[in-house]
């Protein structure tokens, strides 16, 4: 069989797994579209990302990035939550609020299966990872993101899916460059303890072909809450 598989699909936080040509196509979509108009919360992490672990495309900041990306679905659900214990009795509501921990929960454990993914990678790579730059720093970072994107949220949650997407789209296209930039990748197949329930792939390059279309559905998914009532 050429191309991925799609047995993980229904798993929990699994999105629907392409193809190997679709991923081509979705690869050459990324690479071919402009990056959104990020703000200044948004660059202000990217620069900080590049200060710390360089402007090259490593697996291990690739790493740092995926610790990262699962806390706004954190504390989202947090907010989420605390809402459904007040509203309760607002049936209509609470069944809306419930979806969106829902959704939210999915996300998270999309974005985890990237981070173990990656960990795995990292520690087979035998490149080394100073702890003080790979973990406490990482935590600080992811800590500091939380609480932004949880202020952002309880003040206008549109701001908060803003700085997602902006996050998201970036994601999107590092992933997919640095495919382009690893054509070795394409020989290299993928095996991880994780394939079950993430996905088989014929390729490392498929796997983060793949890891990129997932942060465009993610993307998407934040760029329409944007124009969405809070808890819609």
């Amino acid at each position: 069989m050429s191309g991925s598989q799609t047995g993980a699909s229904s798993l929990p936080g699994q999105l629907p797994r392409l193809t190997h040509e679709e991923l081509r196509r979705a690869q050459a979509e990324t690479l071919a579209s402009p990056r959104r108009k990020y703000g200044l919360a948004a660059r202000a992490l990217f620069l900080l990302l590049d200060t710390l672990y360089g402007k090259p495309r490593t697996l291990g900041k690739f790493k740092v990035l995926e610790l990262v990306a699962r806390v706004p679905y954190q504390s989202w659900e947090q907010v989420a939550y605390i809402a459904i214990t007040h509203m309760h009795e607002r049936q209509g509501m609470a069944r809306r609020i419930h979806d969106r921990i829902a959704e939210c929960r999915a996300q998270q454990d999309n974005e985890l299966w990237h981070l173990l993914i990656l960990e795995e990678l990292v520690a087979g790579s035998g490149q080394r990872q100073p702890r003080i730059k790979f973990f406490w720093l990482p935590q600080l970072i992811a800590f500091g993101y939380y609480q932004l994107s949880l202020l952002l949220f309880v003040i206008r949650p549109a701001w908060s899916y803003r700085l997602n997407a902006d996050f998201e789209d970036h994601a999107e296209h590092e992933y997919m460059t640095m495919v382009e930039e690893h054509p070795e990748w394409e020989s290299i197949p993928f095996e991880s303890e994780f394939a079950d329930d993430y996905g088989h792939f014929t390729s490392r390059a498929d796997l983060f072909r793949q890891i990129a279309h997932d942060e465009r559905v993610h993307k998407r998914e934040s760029e329409e809450q944007m124009s969405q009532p809070r808890f819609s």
